[in-house]
């Protein structure tokens, strides 16, 4: 990836390389590899301009501002055609509409937040609040999407490796009373309710316009991506501790996560009245979901979140589940067999041309030492770290529903709302419950 450097040039291969043979692979590189690089060090390149005024229209076109003056119509077109949106309509981001949102955080509006690669550009609260009105959020909403970029910078999140061919979709999940105060949905329907569809194409929009991966020029999903969601845990509901608690903040926290998965789709229905059951139709969606090939050598570079609606995740604990029980029970019961994982390092994923066990291990992988002696029909686990299971209880709580999200090259980035020091005051004049409401 050419990481910001306009006038770097590449060389690319045309078509497959993991199912050409090596004959085609020498004539392709022969006849269009070598002419690329010979082209590539000969013949210079222009930059860019950095910025475009067309009609009444200006606007910053290099996606570090994105703020717009100008008709409706011609923000409309200019941000489509420079592919600043992701297709759908937009709000445009003028300067008033920013400044509404710049009154919700306390950092300064050029301050660097943070940075984000691969474009290694500064996520500051203008350019976080332009994205914020492009995608239909709310002023109230900046605090959130502050955190969620932060959280997006930081190393177990692996913002560049979004642009893998697989297909990786962002994420986050919300938890604490801010849940409560400004109505994000964690019931029935729980993504396409309240704000939570607008706070997920703002992560979209920020990838984008911030962090430069644009699908199809760095994000290179093979059959593209669905729109980025947003969940909330349903806190009162779970019978365990809620992910954030889980992870060292206070109860009365207000956190922000984000992943990634490759799936979303058809979930399990755990029924009957045995737990243990509930447990094994959850591994089923884990080994249904999850990635075999990529347990030999993503290592802990990998997630399952495991959403579990309320009745189900409280009929485990009446049996004495804990969410660690449920953790360990997943991970040693999502397995599948070593004749099944040959049969996907010699043919699949890319990684074929002879892979075996055994030359994963000695290559350094990650897969288990022990794995090279076992028989083909022997059950290994799906998942090598059982660190790598997350669970959020959430979703409609009168029905028995889990579902399975599985993701690789990152791992969730937990950060912290930071509220401006106003806060009540702002929620006060917009008619909204105080925070301390909802304390527990």
């Amino acid at each position: 990836m050419a990481e910001k450097l306009p006038t770097l040039r590449t060389a690319a291969y045309p078509g497959d390389f993991s199912v050409d043979s090596e004959t085609e692979m020498s004539e392709k590189i022969e006849r269009t590899i070598i002419e690329q690089i010979i082209e590539g060090l000969t013949k210079q390149v222009e930059p860019k301009s950095g910025e475009s005024k067309e009609g009444g229209l200006v606007v910053a076109s290099d996606r570090k501002k994105c703020l717009s003056t100008g008709s409706y119509e011609e923000i409309i077109e200019y941000f489509y055609n420079n592919h600043f949106t992701d297709g759908l309509a937009i709000n445009p981001p003028t300067i008033e509409k920013v400044e509404k949102f710049l009154n919700y955080t306390d950092y300064s509006p050029n301050e660097e937040i943070c940075l984000l690669s691969p474009g290694n550009r500064r996520a500051t609260p203008l350019n976080v609040a332009a994205n914020g009105v492009m995608a239909g959020c709310r002023p109230e909403h900046m605090p959130i999407l502050t955190a969620a970029v932060e959280a997006m910078a930081t190393p177990p999140f692996e913002l560049p490796h979004l642009g893998t061919t697989g297909g990786l979709n962002p994420y986050l999940w919300l938890n604490g009373p801010i849940i409560k105060q400004l109505g994000f949905s964690y019931q029935t329907a729980l993504t396409n309710r309240g704000p939570n569809p607008a706070i997920g194409r703002a992560i979209g929009l920020f990838i984008r316009n911030i962090a430069d991966l644009v699908p199809g020029e760095q994000a290179m999903g093979t059959f593209g991506y669905i729109m980025p969601f947003a969940l909330a845990e349903d806190e009162d509901n779970s019978p365990w501790e809620p992910f954030h608690v889980e992870h060292g903040y206070d109860k009365n926290a207000n956190t922000v996560t984000v992943g990634g998965t490759y799936n979303w789709g058809f979930q399990g229905f755990p029924s009957g009245t045995e737990p243990e059951g509930y447990l094994k139709t959850i591994c089923r969606e884990v080994v249904k979901h999850g990635h075999f090939m990529v347990t030999t050598f993503a290592g802990h570079y990998q997630m399952m979140v495991i959403l579990i609606n309320p009745s189900v995740a409280k009929a485990l604990a009446r049996a004495g589940y804990t969410k660690q029980n449920v953790k360990s029970f997943v991970f040693e019961n999502s397995k599948d067999t070593i004749e099944n994982l040959i049969s996907i390092l010699k043919y699949g994923d890319g990684v074929g041309r002879g892979h075996t066990i055994r030359s994963c291990i000695e290559d350094g992988w990650g897969t288990p030492k022990e794995w090279a002696d076992l028989e083909p029909n022997v059950m290994v686990p799906v998942m090598i770290y059982p660190e790598v299971i997350h669970i959020l209880v959430c979703g409609t709580r009168d029905r028995n529903k889990v579902m399975a999200f599985y993701g690789n090259y990152n791992r969730p980035s937990i950060k912290e709302i930071k509220l401006p020091k106003n806060w009540d005051e702002l929620m006060e004049r917009l008619g909204y419950p105080p925070l301390q409401n909802f304390y527990k």
